[in-house]
């Protein structure tokens, strides 16, 4: 059975850096996301490693297990988010103690995925890919974006909806923020590689894919081990984004997963927008999505909202999923059972 973790209105949230902390000159962005979760009426605490950042991490690993280790088993912590993502948390897993963790939700995207994964297939217990603090700063959440509250508010036993984004944000203007943080300017249009209106039901489970690729062989990315334990073998249905794979890099990365048998009683992939998936050639990214979906002969919808290319969804590791494309819009019903 999947543990579903339950975020009160007066909850406290755990803030830290398990990959990349904050230069000093953007610890005001850091601030601002802290003073708005507090006008919202969350009780923050941050960590140190929020602070710090050096070689392309925010602390050697040892301190930052140390760290997320402490609110990971603090039970008074019902979330913890971390400021963004990174590049190196996966040096920090074998510090992790797995079988300390309290329940509660882990929020966030990018390097921060590699956490959220281990820590469903090893446990059980749900995470949860979605917005990350400094994009929660901005005067209001746009619709999709808002929904974090409500996803992570459900209680167990029960569902909820979710709907695509009417717009996404094509390029970053980091000098240019809106009150609600992103411009999202371009008409979203959520794709499926047979053109037609696709529904798929079964498990989430996924992620960044240029990290949580390296879980593939590894204690942390046992997915048969989960499927057997905590979902009873029931189908899965994979969300991936890409952050900076081309199409070769992409291509190699799901074979692997293939190979590996992560696929195996998977019932259909998605794919986030993403302003990766430069072509090879003439290798497009359009051929890595059929080519997978004949190999597998389950539904590929692409161009979701999630990811690097905002707004994203809330997508929960361990939740089961109704999904539905139907003329270019998406839906996603999560069940908490």
């Amino acid at each position: 059975m999947i543990e579903y973790p339950i975020l009160e209105k007066d909850a406290t949230i755990g803030i830290t850096a398990p990959s990349s902390g904050v230069d000093v000159e953007l610890h005001d962005l850091v601030k601002q996301a802290c003073r708005r979760m507090e006008s919202n009426g969350f009780r923050i605490q941050c960590g140190e490693t929020v602070w710090t950042q050096d070689k392309a991490k925010s602390a050697p690993a040892k301190k930052r297990a140390i760290e997320i280790n402490g609110m990971l088993q603090d039970e008074s912590i019902e979330l913890i988010i971390p400021p963004w993502g990174g590049e190196l948390l996966i040096e920090i897993l074998e510090e992790i103690d797995f079988e300390k963790i309290k329940p509660k939700w882990i929020l966030g995207y990018s390097d921060l995925s590699v956490l959220l994964l281990a820590i469903t297939l090893k446990t059980g217990m749900a995470t949860a890919h979605g917005t990350n603090l400094i994009d929660l700063r901005g005067e209001y959440s746009d619709d999709t974006t808002a929904m974090w509250k409500s996803v992570l508010s459900t209680k167990s036993g029960d569902s909820i909806l979710q709907n695509s984004s009417a717009n996404y944000q094509k390029e970053w203007q980091h000098d240019n923020p809106t009150p609600c943080i992103f411009h999202l300017t371009e008409q979203t249009d959520w794709k499926t590689v047979t053109n037609k209106n696709e529904k798929i039901q079964g498990r989430l489970l996924g992620g960044c894919i240029d990290a949580i690729r390296h879980l593939i062989g590894t204690p942390f990315g046992d997915v048969k081990a989960f499927s057997k334990q905590f979902i009873d073998d029931e189908p899965v249905i994979w969300y991936f984004e890409n952050c900076e794979l081309p199409t070769t890099d992409l291509r190699r990365s799901i074979v692997q997963m293939k190979l590996t048998g992560w696929f195996e009683n998977c019932s259909g992939i998605m794919f986030g927008r993403s302003a990766a998936n430069q072509p090879v050639g003439n290798y497009m990214i359009e051929d890595v999505y059929q080519e997978l979906a004949d190999e597998l002969r389950v539904p590929i919808i692409y161009d979701i909202d999630c990811g690097h290319v905002p707004p994203q969804l809330t997508f929960i590791n361990g939740a089961y999923a109704d999904v539905e494309v139907k003329d270019g819009t998406g839906t996603v019903l999560q069940s908490f059972k």
